[in-house]
C-alpha cells in the first residue's frame, strides 16, 4: 500500500482541526514542529492564525504550498512565500455569506439596540424605568463598505434590499461594479452615516481607521468591523466612542485578542462578539471541503482551489 502524502499542520491552541480524522485518512498529519519531518514537507496546513514568520519558513526548506484556514492571511510573511514561489491559499469563499450575514447583524443590533433591549428586559427594568429609547432604522442609510471583496460584495447585496445606498473603498476601483467608489476613506466617511471594515490587514492598511475617519463619520455614524482589529486604531475608537464622537460599533475582531478594552464592557452602543463572524456549522463544512479539495490539488498538481494573488 502507497504511504499517505504527508502534511505538516501548524496550529497553535486553542485552535484545532475539528475534521482530523477524515484528513487523516488521506494524509499522514506531522505537527510542523517536528524536526525529523519538516526538513522535507512539500506543503503546510495553517489552521487558524498561527503565524508564519520567515523564521517559521526557514525551517522549512521544501515547503511549496501553505493551505490557509482563515479568509485573512496578515498572519503569514507573504512576501517571504512571494520570494521563495510558495503558493499560498485562504479560506475562499467558505465564509463569504456567512460573514455578510454577521455584519448586517451587529449592524441592525447597534441601530435598534437589541441586545442592550434584552439587557434591559432581563434585568427587571421595563416595569421600573418604562419604555426603552427608540433605535434607528437601517433603510435608507448611506452605508460605505471599506473593502469591496467578497464578503463586502456579500455585504453590499444584502443591504441594497434593505434599500441603503452604498458606497466603497478598495484597493482599486471596480469596473463591474456601479457603486460609488471613493479612494480616500476620510472622504467615504464623509459621505456615509455607517462604515463596515471587511478588507484584508496589511501594512498598507493598519490603522486605517483613526480619529480622522471617524471625525469625518460624525456623531450620528456607526462603524462595524468583521475585518481585522488591526484595521482600526483601538485607543482612538475607544476614546471617540466614550466621547460620543460616534454614535455606536459592532465589533466581532479586536486589536490584542481575546484581550477587549474594558472600555466597552460600559457601553450601550456598543455590541461585541468573539471574533466568531463566520463561524457556522455551514461555513466550516464548506472550509473542510475546501481545504481537502486544496491539499488533494496540491498532490495531484492541480490546480488550487482557493489561491490568493501574492503580486
Amino acid at each position: 500500500m502507497d504511504e499517505l502524502p504527508l502534511v505538516l499542520v501548524h496550529v497553535l491552541p486553542p485552535f484545532e482541526i475539528p475534521f482530523k480524522g477524515r484528513l487523516q485518512s488521506r494524509f499522514q498529519l506531522i505537527d510542523s514542529s517536528d524536526s525529523t519531518f519538516s526538513p522535507h514537507a512539500s506543503v503546510l496546513l495553517c489552521v487558524g492564525p498561527a503565524p508564519v514568520s520567515s523564521d517559521t519558513l526557514r525551517h522549512l526548506p521544501s515547503l511549496q504550498c501553505i493551505v490557509g484556514s482563515s479568509a485573512g492571511v496578515d498572519h503569514i510573511d507573504l512576501e517571504e512565500c512571494r520570494r521563495r514561489g510558495i503558493t499560498v491559499t485562504n479560506a475562499g469563499s467558505s465564509f463569504c455569506e456567512d460573514g455578510a450575514d454577521f455584519a448586517i447583524g451587529l449592524l441592525i443590533d447597534v441601530l435598534r439596540r437589541i441586545s442592550a433591549a434584552d439587557r434591559y428586559v432581563r434585568a427587571g427594568l421595563w416595569p421600573m424605568k418604562g419604555d426603552y429609547p427608540l433605535g434607528s432604522k437601517l433603510g435608507g442609510k448611506r452605508v460605505g463598505i471599506v473593502g469591496l471583496g467578497k464578503i463586502g460584495s456579500e455585504i453590499a447585496k444584502r443591504l441594497v434590499a434593505f434599500g441603503c445606498r452604498i458606497a466603497y473603498n478598495s484597493r482599486n476601483k471596480k469596473s463591474s461594479v456601479s457603486f460609488p467608489y471613493y479612494a480616500n476613506i476620510c472622504n467615504l466617511a464623509a459621505n456615509s452615516d455607517i462604515l463596515i471594515i471587511c478588507c484584508a490587514l496589511t501594512k498598507e492598511t493598519h490603522h486605517l481607521i483613526d480619529k480622522d475617519v471617524m471625525t469625518a463619520l460624525g456623531k450620528e455614524g456607526v462603524i462595524i468591523n468583521v475585518g481585522r482589529g488591526g484595521l482600526i486604531n483601538e485607543k482612538e475608537l475607544v476614546q471617540c466612542l466614550v466621547q460620543g464622537q460616534i454614535r455606536g460599533a459592532g465589533l466581532d475582531v479586536f486589536e490584542n485578542e481575546p484581550d477587549v478594552p474594558k472600555e466597552l464592557f460600559e457601553l450601550e452602543n456598543v455590541v461585541l462578539s468573539p471574533h466568531k463572524a463566520i463561524a457556522t456549522l455551514e461555513s466550516l463544512a464548506s472550509l473542510q471541503e475546501l481545504i481537502v479539495g486544496n491539499l488533494e490539488a496540491f498532490f495531484s498538481n492541480k490546480p488550487l482551489l482557493s489561491p490568493i494573488n501574492l503580486d
